[in-house]
């Protein structure tokens, strides 16, 4: 692309990195030369793709850290080893994320979508804003849906208590990726550090193959309409790395052009209640 920017010097740190979107992101990123921190929950699965995305990339500054994100202990351990190792950041990407058809609880007692997709995206990206705002000019790039449109944010039944639909869930969580992007977007005013989101395209990968029942029979029938994970990764290296979105910030993305989102990810109010929410759960207990 020639339009990135020189990384060769930059930090970036990219979440779900093992598979599908992020790993196809992480190689991408990582033949731009920047010192490259990949996150994944399986330790054998990070070795891996270290080692893939060195020999794709060409790329040797690239380093893995061990978290699983629905677990908010977890998250905090991943910022402190962060940090212990730098003192700069120029680019978080939060991709990790999951669709879980039954409901399940995380050891924190909460919702595992809801846990996983926002609260992951949140909390860390909380913890490492300090380095980002002494690191700036930098980028945050979070990974939403296009799933999120029909979607909202139901206060009073966040985690499916009284009535649980997988696919809803999982809406609702895209729907917060926008709205955190957007209350985020506006509270970093001034700082140097953006913050952007984006649909990657409806993605063949690992992807929810961890359930069973109606959406695993889906994607098994229909994998072959999905996009590749190199071509849903686009938007989300560009992001990270493009010129053209140097000071872009407070948008949604799809194929590398900002795009309108749902009524509802527009909606101050939301925004705001979403953020005091989203605070008092990831408070230390």
């Amino acid at each position: 692309m020639s339009d990135t920017q020189d990384m060769n010097g930059k930090v970036c740190l990219i979440t779900g990195a093992t598979q599908g979107i992020g790993k196809a992101a992480a190689i991408e990123i990582g033949r731009r030369g920047p010192i490259l921190v990949v996150v994944g929950r399986d330790e054998g699965r990070l070795a891996q793709v270290v080692k893939e995305i060195k020999d794709q990339s060409g790329n040797d500054k690239v380093e893995s850290l061990l978290a699983d994100l629905s677990s908010q202990a977890s998250i905090r351990q991943l910022a402190a080893q962060f940090l212990a190792r730098h003192d700069r950041l120029h680019v978080l990407v939060n991709n990790a994320g999951g669709v879980f058809m039954e409901r399940k609880l995380t050891v924190d007692g909460f919702e595992t979508t809801w846990a996983v997709n926002h609260l992951g995206y949140f909390l860390l990206t909380e913890l490492l804003l300090p380095v980002l705002k002494a690191s700036a000019p930098a980028r945050i790039v979070n990974v939403a849906s296009g799933a999120h449109k029909g979607a909202r944010i139901n206060f009073d039944d966040l985690q499916g208590e009284r009535g649980f639909s997988g696919f809803r869930m999982y809406g609702q969580s895209k729907l917060a990726n926008i709205l955190f992007t957007f209350e985020l977007s506006r509270r970093l005013a001034g700082t140097g550090v953006t913050a952007n989101c984006l649909h990657p395209g409806v993605v063949s990968t690992g992807f929810g193959k961890n359930n069973t029942g109606m959406l695993k029979t889906l994607l098994s029938v229909f994998g072959f309409l999905l996009l590749s994970p190199e071509k849903g990764a686009r938007t989300t290296v560009y992001l990270a790395t493009s010129k053209e979105v140097d000071g872009v910030t407070g948008k949604y993305f799809d194929k590398c052009q900002p795009v309108p989102s749902s009524p509802q990810s527009v909606d101050l109010e939301v925004a705001r209640r979403l953020w005091e929410v989203s605070e008092g759960m990831t408070r230390p207990k």
